[in-house]
C-alpha cells in the first residue's frame, strides 16, 4: 500500500496511473504520487474540475464549460478531441455538472446546472466524430425534444422522446465500460431534488426513482432499451458493465427479489443486477454477450433481419428462453416462435399458434407469458386487453379462485356460473363439501350435483332436500324412495314436488285407480291423463279411456278407439280438434261407412283437402257445403276445381260468387262475359281483380290490352266513366279514355288528363268540351281553351272562339273595344291556320276585316264625341247607312249611344239595355231643340261611357288570361 499527500477536488484512475487536478492542469501520477505527465489547459479553457475515465479515454470538463478528451491507450496521454466550448455549441447553457465519455471516445454525455444550482432536465450528447450536439429533455413537451435551448451551430435534430419519462430529471449517468452504444442514467422526479444540506436530513427513499438505459447511435439517435424502478434495497446507481448494472446498497437492509431477478451481491456495499436481456443466462462468454446485445439493439431499432443474424449461432437453451421472456416485454411474437423452436418447447409453440385466433395482441402475448411461467405479466396483459374471460381462466388454472370469482362478478358475468361450478368441483375434490354446496347453489347446478356428491351420506342428503324445499330435489328424492319401495314416502315427496304424473303412476301401480282419476281430473296434467287413459284402455273401459286421451290431447288414440267401437259422434268432435292427418283419417272412415257423407265433406274441408271435399259434395249434392268450401278456395287451388265450382254457382244464379271463382282461376274473359250477360255491376275492386299486371305471364301484352278495353267498354255501358277512363288509359288507348272522361263531365279531371296526355286530338277534344260550358264567367276555362287549341294546332277553331268572345262582349256588355281586340286575335289565328279551302279562308278573313273596320269607326266616334260632337254624330249616321252594318254593330247600340247623351241634359235616367221599356221615350228625346248650328246643347253632349262588367278573355301573343274589364 502507498500513500501521499495531494490536494485535488477530483480524482480518476486508469491502469497504473492516477489523475489529479491543479489550476489549469491535470497531473498524471504513479501509485507512489510521482508526476509522470502534465496535461495543461489555457486560461480561456478554464480550470479542469470534472474527470471521467471510460475504457482508454479521459473526458475533462472545466469551470468555463469547456470539454476535452484524451486517449490513454499509449504510454503517454494524447489529445483525442481538442477543447470544445460548450457555451458556443449550446448558447445559454449553464455550468457543467457532470461529464462522461463512452468506451471508444466517440460520444460524451454532459449534465448542466441551472441558475438555481439544481441539475437541468436535459442531457447533452456530443458526437466527437460528427462534431455536433444532440439534446434529450425529460421534461420536453410533445414534439419539442430539444427543450428551450436555442439552436446553435451543429446541434442535432434527431431527438427521441418517451412520455413515461416526462417530469423527471437526470441525477447521474454512465456509459458501459466496453460497449460504446450503451448509456444508462438514473432519473428522479424534479421535486426529489434537494440541496446538499437537505440531503443529509432526507428520509431514505427510492420511490419514483427510475433506471433508464438507451442505445445511442448516429443512425437511430437515442433508443430506449430498458426502464425499471430502482429496487428499494438499493441506494444509487454506480455504473454499468454488460451484462450487469451495479448499485450501492442501503445499509442494514436485505435484498428483496434477488432470487427472482438474478441479482447478486458483489461486496457488502455493492450489488449487481443483470440486464433484462441477460436474466437467466448467467456469466456467458463474450461472444454470447455481444450476440445478445446486438440482438437487443437491432430488435429495439426494428431491424429484424439483423437481429436474427446476430443470434443464429447461439446454442444455449437458457439464452433462447431469456430472449423468449424478452419477447413478452417487447410483444414480438414472431421472434418468440423462433425462440420456442430453439428451446424445444412444443407445448408453448402449439399454445401460441392456437392463440393467434385472438384479436388482441396483448391476449396473444399473454399466452406466451403463461407458457414461460410469467403469470404476473400474463395477468397484466389480460387486464390491458380487457380479456377478462381469459384472465378468469388464468386465475382458475393457477388456483387463484377468489380472484377468479371477483373477476367474473365484476367483468365476466357471462362465465360467472361456470366459475362457481369449477370452484365447487375444486372444493369437492379437496374434500370441502360444505363450501362446495354453496358454490354449486350459486352455479345453479345443485339439483343434480349435490345429490351426486352426497349419495354416500343419505341422512345429510335428506336433510339438505328438506332444507332447500326445491321441487326438483323433492322429485329426485321421491324417485330414490320409490326405487327403495318406500311408496308412501315417495307419494309424499311427489305431492310436494307437484309431480302429478308420478302420483298417478304410483297410484295405478298400487291399484288405486279411482284416486289416480281424481288427481288427473283436478290437475289436467297431460302426462298423467295419458298414463291413466292407457290403464283404462287395458281394462277395456273405453269411455274413460277416450275421456282421458282427450284431456291429454292425444286425439289420435281417442279417434282410434272411437273408430273401433263405433263412437261416431265423439269421433267427429275429436277429429275437429285434432291434426289435419287425423281429420282425413276420420273423413275416410265416414266415407267408407257411406251414411254420414256430410261429416266426411266437412272433415275433408277442414283438413284442407278441397278437391276431395268438393268431389264428395258434388256427388252427394251438398250445396251448402259447396258454398263454404268455395269461400276458402284461392289462386293456389286447382283451376279445374275452381271452374267446376263457378259453374255450379252460375247454375244456381249466384253470379257474384261465380265471378269471384272465375277471377281466382284467372279466367278473365269468362268473368267479363258473365258481367255482360248478367249485367253485373263492375265495382272498383272487381275491376282491379280483372286487371292483369304487365309482369304476369298469363296473358300476352296484346291480349292484356284487349281485356282492359273490354273491361272499359263494360264500364262505359254501366255509366262508370271514371273507371272506364282508368282502364282505357291502362290499355294505352288515351282517346277512348278522354271520351269516357268527357262523358263524366268532371272538368277538373278533363283539364288534368289533357295536360298530362299531350296529344293533339285530346287537346282539341278538351277545348271543345270546355267551350260547351259557361266559360264567360270563368277566366281559367277561357285560358285553358286558348291553351289547348294552341297546343293542339287548331288555329281555325281558336279563331272561332275569339269571334265568339267578341260577340259576347257586344251582346252582354256593349264593349266594342274588347270585341275589336278579340276579332284582331281571331284574324291573326285565322291567317296562320292551314286551311283546306283557301278561297273560303280568304272570304272569312275579308269578312273579319270588314267587321273590324266598322267597329273601329264606331269606337273612334265614341272617343271623339266629347271634343267634336258633330263629327261623332256624322260618323254614326254613316255607320247606320253601311250595307253590312248588322254584321258588326247593333242598331240599338249606335242609337243608344246618341240617345244616352241627349238624356243627360234633361236629367233623365235611361238605361241603354232596356230598349223596349223606353222605346216611346226615345222619340221624345230625339226632338230636343238644337242650336243655330244644328247641334244639341253642349250640356247634353257630356257623355263619357263608363265601364261596366265584361268578360275577362285572354289574348294571344303575350296577353292570354290578362284582358281588362271594359
Amino acid at each position: 500500500w502507498c500513500s501521499f499527500l495531494c490536494d485535488s477536488p477530483v480524482l480518476s484512475v486508469h491502469g497504473e496511473n492516477l489523475y489529479t487536478v491543479e489550476p489549469y492542469r491535470i497531473q498524471v501520477r504513479t501509485w507512489q504520487g510521482t508526476v509522470k505527465q502534465l496535461l495543461v489547459f489555457s486560461e480561456a479553457e478554464g480550470n479542469p474540475c470534472l474527470l471521467d475515465v471510460c475504457g482508454n479515454f479521459l473526458a475533462v470538463g472545466t469551470d468555463l464549460a469547456h470539454l476535452k478528451i484524451f486517449d490513454l491507450s499509449r504510454r503517454e496521454a494524447k489529445v483525442h478531441c481538442n477543447s470544445k466550448s460548450l457555451s458556443k455549441l449550446l448558447p445559454g447553457c449553464g455550468d457543467i455538472a457532470s461529464v462522461k465519455c463512452n468506451a471508444n471516445g466517440s460520444k460524451v454525455s454532459i449534465l448542466f446546472n441551472k441558475a438555481d444550482g439544481n441539475i437541468d432536465s436535459k442531457i447533452c450528447f456530443y458526437d466527437v466524430e460528427m462534431d455536433k450536439v444532440m439534446l434529450f429533455d425529460f421534461k420536453a413537451e410533445k414534439g419539442d425534444g430539444r427543450g428551450n435551448f436555442s439552436v446553435g451551430q451543429g446541434i442535432g435534430k434527431s431527438v427521441v422522446e418517451y412520455p413515461e419519462l416526462h417530469s423527471h430529471i437526470p441525477a447521474c449517468h454512465f456509459w458501459d465500460q466496453s460497449e460504446p452504444r450503451l448509456f444508462v442514467c438514473e432519473v428522479i422526479p424534479e421535486t426529489g431534488l434537494r440541496s446538499p444540506d437537505q440531503k443529509k436530513n432526507q428520509t431514505e427513499s427510492t420511490v419514483d426513482v427510475w433506471i433508464i438505459s438507451f442505445f445511442s447511435t448516429e443512425e437511430h439517435g437515442l433508443l430506449l432499451q430498458d426502464s425499471f424502478p430502482l429496487p428499494s434495497s438499493y441506494q444509487v446507481l454506480l455504473g454499468i458493465e454488460v451484462p450487469h448494472y451495479y448499485f450501492a446498497k442501503k445499509l442494514g437492509e436485505a435484498e428483496k427479489g434477488a432470487s427472482d431477478s438474478g441479482s447478486g451481491t458483489v461486496s457488502q456495499m455493492v450489488a449487481r443486477r443483470p440486464m433484462r436481456d441477460f436474466i437467466g443466462v448467467g456469466d456467458c462468454d463474450k461472444t454470447t454477450q455481444d450476440a445478445m446485445l446486438n440482438f437487443s439493439y437491432y430488435l429495439t431499432a426494428g431491424d429484424m433481419d439483423e437481429a436474427f443474424k446476430s443470434i443464429k449461432l447461439i446454442k444455449s437453451e437458457a439464452v433462447w428462453e431469456n430472449m423468449a421472456r424478452m419477447c413478452v416485454k417487447t410483444q414480438r411474437l414472431d421472434v418468440a416462435r423462433i425462440c420456442l423452436g430453439h428451446m424445444g418447447h412444443a407445448r408453448g409453440a402449439k399454445a401460441l399458434r392456437e392463440a393467434e385466433q385472438e384479436p388482441e395482441q396483448e391476449a396473444r402475448v399473454a399466452m406466451l407469458a403463461i407458457q414461460l411461467g410469467m403469470l404476473e405479466d400474463a395477468e397484466r396483459l389480460y387486464k390491458a386487453s380487457k380479456r377478462y374471460d381469459l384472465l378468469n381462466k388464468l386465475y382458475q388454472a393457477s388456483n387463484q379462485w377468489q380472484k377468479a370469482i371477483e373477476t367474473a362478478e365484476a367483468h365476466d358475468r357471462v362465465h360467472l356460473r361456470t366459475t362457481y361450478y369449477n370452484y365447487a368441483k375444486h372444493l369437492e375434490a379437496t374434500g370441502q363439501q360444505s363450501l362446495a354446496l354453496t358454490q354449486y347453489e350459486k352455479s345453479d347446478t345443485h339439483r343434480f350435483e349435490v345429490p351426486r356428491m352426497l349419495s354416500e351420506d343419505l341422512q345429510a342428503l335428506e336433510n339438505y332436500v328438506n332444507k332447500m324445499k326445491d321441487k326438483s330435489l323433492w322429485k329426485w328424492w321421491a324417485q330414490y324412495l320409490e326405487s327403495q319401495s318406500d311408496m308412501e314416502s315417495a307419494l309424499k315427496y311427489y305431492t310436494l314436488a307437484e309431480d302429478y304424473f308420478s302420483l298417478v303412476r304410483v297410484h295405478c301401480f298400487q291399484g288405486n285407480i279411482q284416486k289416480a282419476s281424481e288427481i288427473a281430473n283436478e290437475t289436467g296434467n297431460g302426462a298423467a291423463s295419458y298414463h291413466l287413459a292407457r290403464q283404462y284402455e287395458s281394462q277395456d273401459d273405453i269411455k274413460q279411456a277416450v275421456h282421458f286421451y282427450s284431456r291429454a290431447q292425444a286425439f289420435n288414440n281417442a279417434i282410434r278407439l272411437c273408430k273401433v267401437n263405433n263412437l261416431d259422434d265423439q269421433l267427429m268432435n275429436l277429429a275437429l280438434l285434432s291434426s289435419p292427418e287425423d281429420m282425413i283419417e276420420a273423413a275416410c272412415y265416414y266415407e267408407e261407412k257411406g251414411d254420414q257423407m256430410d261429416r266426411a265433406v266437412m272433415l275433408y274441408h277442414k283438413a284442407g283437402h278441397f278437391s276431395k271435399a268438393l268431389e264428395l259434395a258434388f256427388a252427394t249434392q251438398q250445396f251448402g257445403a259447396l258454398q263454404l268450401i268455395a269461400e276458402d278456395l284461392d289462386e293456389k287451388s286447382d283451376p279445374a276445381l275452381l271452374a267446376r265450382c263457378s259453374g255450379f254457382f252460375i247454375k244456381h244464379a249466384q253470379y257474384e260468387k261465380a265471378m269471384k271463382l272465375l277471377l281466382t282461376a284467372k279466367k278473365y274473359h269468362e268473368a267479363l262475359q258473365l258481367c255482360l250477360e248478367k249485367n253485373l255491376i263492375i265495382t272498383e275492386e272487381l275491376a282491379e281483380q280483372m286487371t292483369v299486371s304487365k309482369e304476369s305471364q298469363d296473358l300476352s301484352e296484346e291480349s292484356r290490352r284487349e281485356l282492359l278495353e273490354q273491361i272499359a267498354d263494360c264500364c262505359m255501358r254501366q255509366g262508370n266513366y271514371h273507371m272506364a277512363t282508368k282502364k282505357y288509359t291502362q290499355a294505352g288507348n288515351k282517346l277512348k279514355a278522354m271520351r269516357a272522361l268527357l262523358k263524366s263531365g268532371d272538368t277538373e279531371k278533363i283539364i288534368f288528363f289533357a295536360s298530362v296526355c299531350r296529344q293533339r286530338e285530346i287537346y282539341i277534344m278538351a277545348a271543345n268540351y270546355l267551350q260547351s260550358l259557361d266559360w264567360c264567367k270563368d277566366p281559367k276555362i277561357i285560358a285553358n281553351i286558348i291553351n289547348f287549341y294552341t297546343k293542339g294546332g287548331a288555329l281555325d277553331r281558336l279563331a272561332g272562339f275569339y269571334d265568339a268572345c267578341a260577340q259576347v262582349e257586344i251582346d252582354e256588355y256593349q264593349n266594342y273595344e274588347k270585341a275589336h281586340r278579340a276579332l284582331t286575335e281571331a284574324y291573326k289565328c285565322l291567317s296562320k291556320a292551314k286551311a283546306r279551302n283557301p278561297v273560303e279562308q280568304e272570304s272569312k278573313l275579308g269578312h273579319l276585316q270588314s267587321r273590324m273596320s266598322l267597329m273601329k269607326r264606331f269606337i273612334h266616334a265614341q272617343r271623339v264625341y266629347p271634343e267634336d260632337t258633330e263629327e261623332a254624330v256624322r260618323q254614326c249616321e254613316l255607320l247606320l247607312a253601311e250595307q253590312n252594318f248588322d254584321d258588326a254593330l247593333r242598331h240599338g247600340d249606335v242609337l243608344g249611344f246618341l240617345v244616352h247623351d241627349l238624356c243627360i241634359p234633361l236629367g233623365l235616367s235611361l238605361p241603354g239595355r232596356d230598349a223596349e221599356k223606353n222605346s216611346s221615350l226615345k222619340h221624345e228625346l230625339l226632338r230636343v231643340p238644337t242650336d243655330s248650328g244644328g247641334r244639341a246643347p253642349r250640356c247634353w253632349h257630356s257623355h263619357e261611357p263608363s265601364p261596366g262588367p265584361s268578360t275577362h278573355w285572354p289574348q294571344q301573343h303575350g296577353q292570354q288570361g290578362g284582358g281588362r274589364s271594359g
